[in-house]
């Protein structure tokens, strides 16, 4: 059923344009005419009145917009330049026998003269047309190459709509074939948003992806889609008869732009999620690979020295018995302080350990994490310096210091016998700072990146020693950001290594979520 409005709409344009069209051909027969009348005192050659009816023509088609008035206005120049300028004048007769065949000339040149300014007019139309299409999608790709999520996505290419129609802009993003909530740009009038426009929203639906533009009684409704998948589908407040085809084109377009925007989020994030578990399958395979090989080692070593013990100990020497008893001792430390770094590690990245966070003295945490490392220090100097009497910080303190102990111990296992490691706090806008350095050779700048990552050691291999498993450091950076903290890594002056990581000093900032480094 055709629509009423737009007959009428389209009747009132067509209208509009004849009597434009009309007015401006007078206006040149006149002037034309004027001229031709001027130059026929002046007693020049018919050939140039010829010619001025000839570039009234040219002009005549460049002014006006249907293409038939140039036919008329040759029609007319040649009666007029009849009626005025051959003998006898102010009569439609001729006596010359070559004024026929100078008319039929004159019509002929007219027409096609016509034709080519209209030609010419209408290939320079569509240059800046296509000039200027390429630029605005130029500049939506370019804005939509910045966007980060769907949501993003809309919003800029509402944005965009709204700047080059000027009017108001509405997306309704599809997810599971249901409706979301809505993105606007620019002014929505209230009519926008009655539930009889969900109507017209439904229909586009129900097309699919070939609903081209649909026209409602307040806009114009098309889908943002992917072959049949529709995406969205944007509502632009100006009723489809008062778009052009060169309006409608830029629209469609727009939205093409924004589909494939959309679909190159989607495979970022396909190959983003196949990487992320092909990572993970590495260090499943990693950690199998470690627990198969790697835990045996120490355990063969305590079930030698235990067997030794057993059979043999009161053939030993007190000196070798010792050494025994201490190889056991510290084959099974490490055992503990693997599986509690491996159990803690994991259970942060599943987002499965209960913070027991409360304010606590971040002095007393390292008091009672110094303990647990006196006398294993292997020859260290280990330095103590307080800023502030006392920094208080909102933590588990627990995890804290098993952090703390894990940073000692990088510190005394990568430096040198004699090395000093120093650990300072301070406080400072409602953030808590903790820094453990050492002086010894310090991290290369090509491995700082990675020494965050599970299973790195320094080497940039995985681990095969029992004594490196490179779990530590990621723990502390799993525990810290589970306090919405940051560690960071630092050299330190003039040489060594420097770990330094904040936390909250309240409830409050730590909901913030947002501490960053301050310093």
């Amino acid at each position: 059923m055709k629509n009423p409005l737009k007959k009428n709409v389209l009747f009132f344009r067509s209208h509009q344009n004849i009597l434009w069209d009309i007015a401006v051909c007078g206006a040149l027969l006149l002037v034309v005419s004027g001229i031709g009348s001027l130059f026929y005192r002046l007693h020049l050659d018919g050939a140039t009145i010829i010619l001025l009816y000839l570039l009234g023509v040219m002009v005549v088609s460049i002014l006006t917009t249907v293409r038939l008035t140039g036919v008329l206005f040759s029609i007319a120049s040649v009666l007029i330049y009849n009626y005025l300028f051959t003998i006898p004048r102010f009569t439609f007769h001729a006596y010359g026998r070559d004024h026929l065949a100078t008319f039929m000339i004159m019509l002929a040149a007219s027409v096609l003269a016509g034709s080519l300014a209209v030609r010419l007019k209408n290939n320079a139309k569509a240059f800046r047309q296509d000039a200027y299409s390429a630029k605005v999608l130029f500049n939506t790709s370019q804005q939509l190459s910045k966007a980060k999520g769907p949501d993003q996505a809309y919003s800029c290419m509402a944005r965009q709509l709204q700047d080059l129609f000027g009017c108001g802009v509405i997306v309704y993003p599809i997810q599971d074939d249901q409706i979301q909530e809505t993105i606007t740009a620019g002014t929505i009038s209230q009519k926008m948003l009655e539930k009889e426009q969900m109507h017209e929203v439904q229909k586009v639906l129900k097309k699919g992806g070939y609903a081209g533009i649909v026209a409602g009684r307040q806009a114009s409704y098309a889908p943002v889609h992917l072959e049949k998948e529709v995406l969205a589908v944007v509502g632009l407040e100006k009723v489809l008869e008062n778009i052009d085809e060169f309006e409608e084109n830029i629209f469609l377009s727009i939205l093409g732009e924004c589909a494939m925007t959309l679909e190159n989020q989607r495979v970022i994030k396909e190959r983003q999620e196949a990487r992320i578990e092909a990572e993970n399958e590495r260090l499943r395979a990693d950690l199998l690979r470690m627990i198969s090989h790697d835990l045996r080692t120490p355990l063969t070593s305590i079930y030698g020295n235990a067997t030794n013990l057993l059979h043999q100990e009161e053939q030993m020497d007190p000196a070798v018995k010792n050494q025994v008893y201490q190889d056991i001792y510290d084959d099974s430390r490490w055992l503990i302080e693997l599986v509690e770094n491996l159990l803690a590690i994991t259970r942060l990245d599943q987002k499965q350990v209960d913070l027991h966070r409360s304010q606590d003295v971040v002095e007393d945490v390292i008091e009672e994490a110094l303990k647990h490392v006196e006398g294993h220090t292997q020859g260290h100097k280990i330095v103590f310096e307080r800023k502030d009497d006392f920094s208080l910080a909102y933590m588990d303190s627990r995890l804290i210091m098993q952090v703390v102990v894990n940073l000692i111990n990088n510190a005394i296992k990568y430096t040198p016998s004699g090395s000093t490691i120093t650990i300072q706090t301070e406080s400072k806008d409602s953030v808590a700072y903790v820094t453990i350095m050492d002086d010894g050779p310090g991290i290369p700048d090509e491995q700082k990146e990675h020494v965050f990552e599970m299973f790195y050691t320094g080497t940039g291999k995985l681990t095969d020693t029992k004594r490196s498993l490179g779990l530590g450091l990621a723990l502390c950076k799993s525990v810290i950001e589970a306090h919405h903290g940051e560690l960071i890594l630092e050299d330190n002056q003039p040489h060594g290594a420097k770990f330094t990581f904040s936390l909250p000093q309240s409830k409050e900032e730590a909901e913030n979520e947002n501490l960053g480094h301050r310093r």
